[in-house]
């Protein structure tokens, strides 16, 4: 049987492409995790340790004064190995170390499965609760207070113009953070954006050393106005990841691309003709929180969400330049992760007739 029959049945069929022999040299290698890369939000941050010293109160607690709940717990638990740096009692524990191998639950069993159905980001729940406190909190005292205090209108100006420029950036905060729904394109070849944003950069590239050929690079820019959740563009697996510690330089400069913290996503598509992508979660100058829950090995459908980057940024697609492929986008174009397409490769047509000559049927 030809290639041409061999990958055609497999892309048109339950047969896998390795049992029809596409295998090796077409197939990426999964690539051991950056050591880096030790939980899904390399660079740390404030709110991240402040959830994290959190932690340590609530699993005291819960040994304490809840151990029914922990000994079912663990009995619900799946896998060999505990994959954080702390005890783990329940999913929640997991939170910051969920791209790491070893213990988890399955969905039905995890009691706060639902944080994951509402409308805001997950991984973004702590920064919300710590931000509105702050903020909110701060314009209903300043409200308080001006309309308490002494009646002139100098005070009264000043104390209310503060109360609004708090209780406006609460409302920017917890707009940024905002988790939407997306209608996920599903004709064939087509390839969503991996973030929401504007398209600033449109480059073509001589040679990708993963993708292993000629490519294009498109860039994103994400204001802080823009949902800051990343999605995957095909459906494909994660075949590495690397992390870049750099610098916080607007992400609308050229450079930023190259200079900024960055964390490096290698992927390959699950289907014939396995396509290989590389995207770049980039800080900005006020965004310097990148966020990755996925790790080697994970097969994500195409739109699904595999990270986040906090308060303003950049993100970069690479993909194959091939013959047939068509850039949908231009410099200047708004986009949206998972419901907008970026590009669409012509896929070769079956021509079931020479299938047919080729295998005998």
């Amino acid at each position: 049987m030809s290639d041409f029959a061999r990958e055609t049945l497999a892309a048109h069929s339950a047969i896998s492409p390795a049992a029809l022999g596409i295998g090796p040299p077409g197939r990426a290698a999964l690539e051991p995790m950056d050591p880096r890369v030790t939980d899904i939000q390399p660079g740390s941050g404030v709110v991240m340790r402040l959830e994290q010293a959190w932690g340590l109160l609530r699993r005291a607690y819960l040994k304490a004064f809840r151990r029914g709940y922990v000994a079912r717990m663990a009995a619900l638990r799946q896998g060999d190995r505990n994959p954080c740096p702390h005890e783990v009692l329940d999913p929640r524990d997991l939170k910051f170390h969920r791209n790491q191998p070893g213990w988890h639950w399955k969905c039905d069993d995890d009691p706060f499965a639902w944080r994951d159905r509402i409308p805001f980001a997950r991984v973004g729940l702590a920064e919300l609760l710590v931000f509105s406190v702050l903020l909110y909190g701060g314009a209903i005292a300043a409200g308080w207070l001006t309309s308490s205090g002494p009646r002139t209108w100098e005070t009264q100006l000043i104390g209310w113009a503060f109360t609004a420029i708090l209780a406006t950036l609460g409302g920017l905060v917890t707009w940024f953070f905002r988790d939407p729904e997306r209608e996920i394109p599903t004709e064939a070849g087509v390839v969503v954006s991996p973030a929401d944003g504007l398209v600033v950069a449109i480059d073509e590239l001589d040679d990708d050393e993963f993708i292993g050929g000629p490519a294009v690079r498109i860039g994103i820019f994400l204001s802080i106005f823009n949902v800051h959740i990343n999605r995957a563009p095909i459906a494909g697996r994660v075949i590495g990841i690397r992390y870049e510690p750099g610098k916080f330089l607007n992400a609308l400069r050229p450079e930023s691309a190259r200079e900024n913290e960055r964390l490096i996503l290698r992927y390959e598509g699950t289907g014939v003709p396995y396509r290989r992508m590389v995207l770049a979660q980039i800080t900005g100058a006020i965004a310097r929180r990148i966020v990755c829950w996925v790790k080697p090995g994970d097969e994500l459908a195409a739109g699904e969400r595999f990270g986040m980057i906090k308060l303003g940024s950049r993100t970069e697609l690479t993909l194959p330049r091939e013959p047939g492929l068509e850039i949908a986008v231009k410099i200047g174009d708004a986009v949206h992760a998972g419901g907008s397409a970026l590009a669409h490769y012509s896929d070769r047509k079956i021509d079931d007739r020479k299938i047919n000559d080729e295998t005998g049927s």
